[in-house]
């Protein structure tokens, strides 16, 4: 069987230890490889190379930093069926949603190609007699990932592209679910140029986890994952000294205004809801149609678009599958134990993905598209992340019912309104106590220029991802003010070009 190790200085390092974790096909059920677990005297290892190599790195001018990201973005592209197959292979989504998934973290190394503008700094002259003041951008040294399995290509794009730019070594430490794909990463990034040792894949689990977070050489952790883990590792890196941004979980909301184009609406909804089989954080899990009248005729077309979704294996041959597995046996569990649950708290099943049948499935990790109506605030179903493909109809007498029910969550993480009326929407972007909101709009993801992170106890930590929130958290600013004796001139003259 295929073992899946580790990547240190740069290339493949096999581990020490006798742990492993199977590594499944969830379309199948099948075990595809194991991957090794690396002790904390293997990540301590990889953190004393990282350190080692930031050294050298650090000195590497932006320029030269960035033309080895653009070669990185053209081997992604080159390579692109590929990674989107390891995608699908591990995690399940259809082949169509993981090669999305690469392209939203491909514009984030395109971002971050642009590194030399993004560090200038600023310059003030004279701030006093014959006194300037300046500022510089540098990195912070050793940084660390630790990303979940539903994203194994973007999130950790997201992350280790800016922190490279900027000058920082980075250890990625994936989800032990579906690691192959940011051991490829690695690889690639090696055949970009990137010098040995300046970015390292850990496969681990807390084990390995723990040694990032206390370990004085870190710097810095950037984290996507459930709200106890991010908050325990908000926590445990922050009482190290280290400056963290942890992601956490989610229940989003759509609200439905009676002047929506309905069509729209419920086209939007089907893939935001049931895409990827709801394992997104920023999936869209519960609707919130304004008034009786739009609640009805929104569960009618949704029963309607329901009967037409195709659920199969996220790699076939011919028409693509709208909807894959889920990632594990246990996780197909847990959304089934949802569903009961939502079922005795009293809100009406619609519809049962549990009864759903798929063809040439055998023993994989399916569950049908489920939906429920009249689902009360205080529900299990409404206040959890289920992370599958279970959409909850909540009832709404008016918008402003809507906006208060919204904000009294506990997650903040992202929110959208589909509306004709502008006033309304732009009440909804002022009022909303959410990260990202989307008008007419299912899944407002940012741009990578833009920031990536909600609200409230969706985010751990006062900087975002990717964007400028990105490139202020993997550098530290330094204020230089400067006065020098006058009278001092250089007499020396050159007639070449200057090159750098």
């Amino acid at each position: 069987m295929n073992t899946i190790q580790h990547y240190l200085n740069g290339a493949i390092s096999t581990g020490q230890s006798d742990r492993f974790a199977p590594v499944y096909n969830p379309a199948t059920g099948e075990q595809s490889a194991q991957v090794a677990l690396a002790t904390a005297d293997e990540t301590r290892n990889a953190i004393g190379i990282a350190d080692e190599a930031f050294k050298r790195w650090s000195k590497v001018t932006p320029l030269r930093r960035s033309r080895i990201l653009f070669r990185f973005k053209a081997l992604i592209e080159e390579h692109a069926d590929e990674l989107a197959r390891l995608i699908s292979s591990e995690h399940g989504k259809v082949f169509s949603d993981a090669k999305g998934e690469l392209t939203r973290g491909l514009e984030v190394v395109e971002f971050a190609c642009g590194i030399p503008h993004l560090q200038k700094g600023e310059y003030s002259m004279n701030v006093g007699t014959g006194v300037d003041s300046y500022s510089m951008m540098q990195p912070v040294g050793v940084c660390a990932g630790i990303s979940p399995f539903n994203f194994p290509a973007m999130v950790p794009m997201w992350m280790f592209p800016i922190a490279l730019a900027c000058g920082n070594t980075f250890i990625m430490k994936p989800s032990e679910k579906d690691p192959s794909t940011p051991m490829r990463l690695a690889e690639l990034l090696t055949e970009a140029g990137l010098p040995d040792g300046v970015f390292n894949v850990v496969n681990g689990d807390k084990e390995s986890v723990d040694v990032l977070l206390t370990d004085e050489r870190v710097q810095a952790v950037s984290f996507v994952g459930s709200t106890p883990i991010a908050e325990y590792i908000y926590a445990t890196a922050s009482k190290h000294g280290k400056r963290v941004q942890a992601l956490g979980g989610a229940k989003n909301h759509m609200v439905i205004m009676p002047d929506a184009d309905l069509d729209q609406a419920v086209d939007a909804l089907m893939g935001a809801a049931y895409g990827s089989a709801g394992e997104r954080c920023m999936a869209i899990s519960v609707a919130v149609p304004i008034g009786e009248e739009t609640a009805n005729r929104l569960r009618e077309k949704l029963i309607e678009k329901l009967e037409t979704l195709r659920v199969g294996p996220g790699l076939v041959d011919g028409q693509e599958n709208d909807m894959g597995p889920l990632i594990t046996a246990e996780h197909l569990a847990k959304v089934k134990d949802y569903i009961a649950v939502g079922e005795q708290e009293g809100a009406e099943l619609v519809v049962d993905g549990r009864n759903a049948e798929f063809e040439g499935t055998g023993k994989g990790y399916f569950v049908g598209g489920t939906l429920f109506d009249h689902v009360k605030p205080g529900m299990r179903i409404h206040s959890e992340e289920i992370f599958g493909p279970v959409l909850a109809i909540t009832r709404a007498e008016s918008f402003d019912d809507a906006v208060a029910m919204i904000n009294d969550h506990e997650f903040g993480n992202g929110t959208a309104i589909f509306t004709r009326d502008g006033d309304a929407a732009r009440q909804y972007c002022e009022q909303i106590q959410v990260g990202m909101v989307g008008v007419n709009v299912p899944i407002p993801v940012p741009m990578a220029f833009h920031s990536f992170g909600g609200w409230k106890r969706s985010l751990f930590g006062p900087l975002h991802m990717h964007g400028n929130d990105g490139v202020r958290f993997y550098t530290r600013m330094k204020t230089i003010t400067q006065r020098w004796p006058s009278g001092i001139r250089n007499e020396t003259n050159s007639f070449t070009m200057p090159t750098h």
